[in-house]
Order: C-alpha cells, then sequence, then structure tokens
C-alpha cells in the first residue's frame, strides 16, 4: 500500500490553519483562512480526484476531529469528498482518544511505525494522509511516506506551523505531476528518492 501526503502549504511553508482560524485550536494564531480565497472549482476538484482514489486515511488527532465533525455529519451523496471519507476505512493515530465516532476507525495507539508498516505491507491501493501537520512530519521523519503532493498556494503566510521543521532528515524528491490552477495555486506531486545529492567541490 502506498503511503501519500496531501496537504495545502503556502509559499513560505506554512500549513497551520489554511481552512480557518480555529482559536481553541490554535490560540493566538490570527492569520487562518489563508487558503479558502485561494481555490477555485478546478483546485476543489483536483482535491476531490485524490479523494476519490483513496483506498484508506490515516489520521493525526486534530486533524481527524476537525474532518470528523465537518465531513463526518454530511449525508451520503454529499459530494465525492464527503463521500470518500464516510465510505473508505479510517486509521487514527493517536494515544488520548479510545472512542472514536466517526463510522469505520480505528486507532492506533500502540507503537504508530510498525502499525503503519503493517498497514503498507497487508494492504493495497492507497493511503492517504491529509493535513495532521505532527503526523505527516513523523512519518516524513520515519521513513514512511511514498509519495507527497503539495498544493501550493500563491501567499506568504509570514507565521504558523510549517510542514518542513527548521531542522530534519534531507529528503530527495523527484517530480511525478505538477500543474497550476487559474488563483495562482499550484499542484506539486513528488516522489520520495532517498537522500538528496551534495556537491562536495
Amino acid at each position: 500500500m502506498k503511503l501519500t501526503i496531501t496537504t495545502q502549504v503556502s509559499v513560505d511553508g506554512v500549513m497551520q490553519g489554511n481552512g480557518g482560524r480555529h482559536p481553541d485550536l490554535d490560540p493566538g494564531f490570527e492569520r487562518g483562512g489563508w487558503a479558502r480565497p485561494l481555490f477555485s472549482p478546478e483546485g476543489s476538484a483536483y482535491v476531490a480526484s485524490i479523494c476519490r482514489r483513496a483506498d484508506a486515511f490515516l489520521f493525526g488527532r486534530r486533524t481527524y476531529e476537525l474532518f470528523a465533525g465537518y465531513w463526518g455529519t454530511m449525508a451520503p451523496g454529499s459530494g465525492p469528498i464527503a463521500d470518500a471519507f464516510n465510505t473508505r476505512p479510517k486509521y487514527l493515530a493517536s494515544t488520548t482518544v479510545t472512542e472514536p465516532g466517526w463510522a469505520d476507525t480505528t486507532v492506533l495507539s500502540g507503537d504508530l511505525a510498525t502499525a503503519v508498516k503493517e498497514l503498507k505491507d497487508r494492504g493495497t491501493g492507497e493511503l492517504q494522509v491529509h493535513g495532521s501537520g505532527v503526523l505527516a512530519r513523523w512519518l516524513l521523519e520515519n521513513d514512511l511516506v511514498d509519495e507527497l503532493s503539495l498544493i501550493v498556494m500563491p501567499v506568504v503566510v509570514g507565521e504558523g506551523t510549517r510542514l518542513f521543521p527548521a531542522a530534519g532528515r534531507d529528503i530527495a524528491l523527484e517530480l511525478v505531476d505538477s500543474r497550476v490552477f487559474p488563483t495562482g495555486a499550484m499542484a506539486q506531486v513528488y516522489r520520495l528518492a532517498g537522500r538528496p545529492r551534495y556537491v562536495t567541490d
């Protein structure tokens, strides 16, 4: 099973609060909602196409709770994104949630690396991570990601949590797809390709 991460980022790499302000989840962060004005029908259709091809989803706790409270409340037939989230198996990486309320959710609370490797080894198709910044960074650091889909919004947020930390592992990326939407947002799909090569002389 291929593990992919899909997330919206600003040009300066911020992924926090892309969809809106959440004072309880992001106290002190006043610049939430920076991605929503930059979406277009074409961009929304692109995200829907990604969700439709998923065979399962893996979430961090915060994103899971946000999505469960939004997508999880929608009736069947509400749209391709809602239908994908509501009909595919979901896995939640959490040590605090014991009884998830969203149907077809399995909590991964033990050795996460082993659990994710087992999912990848025994499954087929695509295991998708959406948002879930803490989890995404952990998966990248532990070499568990096969493909990275960035939707880069034409905005510099200037503060907030970034996808890539100031210090972390180095990763070579192979571009496999790219496209530009009418608002200037760009989708870039990368295959992870080991460590980068460096000039030594």
